[in-house]
């Protein structure tokens, strides 16, 4: 079975230009059949990243555990290398240990290929960490892409040449980039031999070719090419001393593409430097509108760009990125405006405006949306997020604090903590900004297991919501009475305030909070104690926030908790109802979770089955791994319930990959855990013990989305 299985792991698309290099390719696979750690090193721009996609493509049906790429260009530094190779890898380790530790864990058994693209801005981190990984997993092979070699013990170094410049690989691949069929013999022929054959300065020309013709490009790469090196553009200084004259080649060709564009075209060139990740146009414009550069010429530079191969055309999100080496070129630019730092600066104002507008938005329709835009721009997020812990820690606290509640969703738990614990470290701010970002705290915490921290926090959370909600009040009231010229103390309250002594949403969500670490540590009565005086004493209905909505929501699993279930069941149907009304997906999915639950304890598996693919649904959508690995440990249950032992095992192995992926053990509700092991026993039984084995050690090494596909297919599309 195994052999017909779509292959595990994770590979871009290739670039349909991909152009000779078999002599290259050969040599790669064979490095990779005999070494463990390949690095392809050249010049930049020599092709080596496409290179590198190229054999991992044919190489990855030999790796079991499939072959899985990590880019490091967005990486400034080396802070978040162990968590984005993570990430690439499908681990989103929710435990607090320290980072390597959960990467060595998820490859120590696999036999893989792992693709680090674009090392050379953090050769000695990477070879670090490279170092680890393989001493840790016997099966792991490391494919590498760098200007240097890494210099590990064991390291095969595969250098990577130019295209040679008057071969027919260099004529071709300018052929295609441009679109025209050039004869060998003649000004394309002469553009192949002045550019080197690197293929990023033959995609320049290309598109010059495009907007001027072949015999113009020919004679300004002449007259470019043959002036002194202080005429050549050379502003993009390397700290490599390998390849000069080869990187001179490649520098005078990135400066002839900037001198060839309109002048707007660059200083929008330099300004986007400042993006580490992929952008939009509404990011673009926002960050380098400015003077002459403005909403209305803004999209007819990018355009330019566009066709003069700078920035790639958009993808099917609407997002354009640039290739490293020319946007460290656009840096260098930006460096002689004097710019940097106000650009910079319009970057990080940017980006924590738009994770205040996810934050705002989470309680709606646009709930989804915003979600997988905090997603997509997760790079820039960082970027942000790093610069202004140096710069203005209260707004890295602002900015941290909207996002980290999103980034835990998705698994980022790590990531999440590390930014709020520094920003709640540097920022001095108090009230509603400092009272969100402790409840985003806890709430990773109590995600990571980690129940004493999380303890301490809720309790500073509840009494920072209480000061924060204090003192709004107190200056709300003081504005109206000054503002109506009566005294301070008068009673009067607007709709929709913090009235005396009755709580608002930071108090909400510091309860809702107090009310999850309970849950998870076993103490239902506490949870619905303590939601339950707080919702008695707030205005407004659980529809009316996310704050309410959450505190309803831990009041339901409290409920079940209890074993009120027909109560239990009753509430969430109808928050399931709100939800549905409002669009809202993570609180529904919870739900899905709870009435599966329900359905469990009342001895309805069915019913339990079908709310616990609804949950899969739903934290599919949602990328949430740890919600999948809940969800699949709930479904097999309530498949072992109805005493479908074959289709147990299959989820239940499924389920225990997700959970590796987490890097944490089994965990979930004290009461599912009960009848997880109370129904496994009994189809174990029933089946056999070898053929439950046999199914569940398949569904654990097989692909796991595989496993989630065939768990989400009901009883009649089994």
């Amino acid at each position: 079975m195994r052999e017909t299985a779509r292959v595990r792991g994770h590979l871009p698309d290739e670039n349909p230009g991909f152009v000779g290099r078999r002599t290259e390719l050969e040599r790669i696979s064979a490095a990779l059949a005999e070494h463990r750690l390949v690095t392809v090193t050249g010049v930049g721009g020599a092709g080596k990243t496409r290179l590198a996609l190229r054999a991992a493509h044919r190489a990855a049906d030999r790796y079991p555990d499939g072959a899985w790429w990590t880019d490091l260009t967005p990486l400034d530094g080396d802070r978040l290398l162990v968590a984005l190779v993570a990430d690439s890898v499908d681990l989103s380790d929710h435990t607090p240990r320290m980072a390597t530790t959960g990467l060595r864990r998820r490859l120590a058994h696999d036999r893989l290929l792992l693709v680090l693209d674009s090392c050379e801005h953090l050769a000695e981190p990477c070879a670090r960490l490279v170092t680890e990984l393989l001493a840790a997993a016997p099966g792991l092979t490391v494919l590498a892409t760098s200007r240097l070699p890494l210099g590990v013990a064991g390291e095969r170094v595969v250098h990577l040449d130019p295209l040679p410049p008057s071969g027919r690989d260099a004529l071709e691949l300018l052929r295609r980039a441009a679109g025209e069929d050039f004869p060998a013999a003649g000004p394309a022929g002469e553009i192949c031999v002045r550019l080197e054959g690197i293929p990023l300065a033959l995609e320049l020309a290309a598109a010059q070719i495009r907007l001027q013709g072949v015999e113009a490009v020919r004679d300004q790469l002449g007259t470019r090419f043959d002036a002194p090196p202080g005429a050549r553009f050379d502003l993009l200084v390397h700290p490599e001393r390998v390849w000069p004259s080869r990187h001179q080649t490649l520098r005078s060709a990135i400066g002839w593409s900037h001198e060839l564009s309109a002048p707007l075209e660059r200083l929008l060139w330099a300004r986007l430097s400042v993006f580490r990740g992929p952008f939009d146009l509404a990011s673009a414009t926002a960050v380098c509108a400015g003077g002459p550069l403005n909403r209305a010429t803004l999209p007819d530079a990018l355009a330019g760009l566009v066709r003069a191969c700078v920035v790639r055309p958009p993808d099917a999100g609407g997002r354009h990125r640039m290739l490293d080496t020319i946007r460290a070129y656009g840096a260098t630019w930006l460096d002689r405006t004097g710019e940097t730092g106000a650009v910079a600066a319009r970057h990080a104002a940017h980006f924590r405006g738009l994770a205040r507008r996810a934050e705002s938005e989470w309680h709606g329709a646009r709930q989804l949306r915003w979600y997988r835009t905090v997603d997509a721009h997760h790079t820039d997020l960082r970027t942000a997020l790093d610069r202004l812990l140096r710069t203005d820690p209260d707004a890295a606290l602002d900015l941290v604090g909207s996002v980290a509640f999103a980034w835990s969703c998705r698994g980022r738990l790590r990531e999440a903590r590390d930014g709020l614990e520094q920003a709640l470290l540097l920022s001095e701010a108090r009230g509603r900004v400092r009272a969100r970002a402790l409840w985003a705290l806890g709430v990773t915490l109590v995600l990571q297991g980690e129940f004493g921290p999380a303890q301490d926090v809720s309790e500073r959370c509840a009494r920072e919501a209480r000061y924060a909600e204090h003192t709004e009040s107190a200056e709300r009231e003081t504005g109206r009475a000054r503002d109506a010229g009566r005294p301070d103390d008068e009673d009067g309250e607007r709709p929709g305030s913090v009235g005396a002594g009755r709580p608002g949403d930071l108090t909400l969500d510091a309860a809702a909070l107090a009310g999850l670490l309970a849950l998870t540590t076993g103490r239902p009565m506490a949870a619905y104690v303590i939601v339950g005086h707080v919702l008695d004493a707030a205005r407004g209905g659980p529809a009316d926030s996310a704050a309410r909505l959450r505190c309803h929501l831990v009041r339901v699993f409290a409920l079940t908790g209890l074993g009120r279930l027909a109560e239990a069941r009753e509430r969430a149907l109808a928050l399931r109802a709100l939800c549905e009304g409002l669009d809202e997906h993570w609180t529904r999915t919870a739900l899905e979770y709870q009435l599966a639950l329900t359905g469990l304890l009342e001895g309805d598996p069915a019913t339990a089955a079908g709310h616990a693919r609804a949950m899969l649904e739903g934290t599919r959508r949602l990328g949430a791994s740890l919600g999948v690995a809940l969800g699949l440990d709930v479904l097999a249950t309530a498949l072992a319930a109805a005493g479908d032992g074959e289709r147990a095992a299959d989820v239940s192995g499924t389920g225990e990959a997700y959970w590796r992926a987490t890097g944490q053990p089994r965990r979930g509700l004290p009461g599912l855990r009960a009848l997880r092991e109370k129904y496994t026993d009994t189809v174990r039984a029933t089946i056999g013990e070898p053929a439950y084995e046999e199914i569940f050690v398949r569904a654990l090494t097989g692909p796991p989305q595989d496993g989630l596909d065939r768990a989400l297919r009901g009883p009649r599309q089994a």
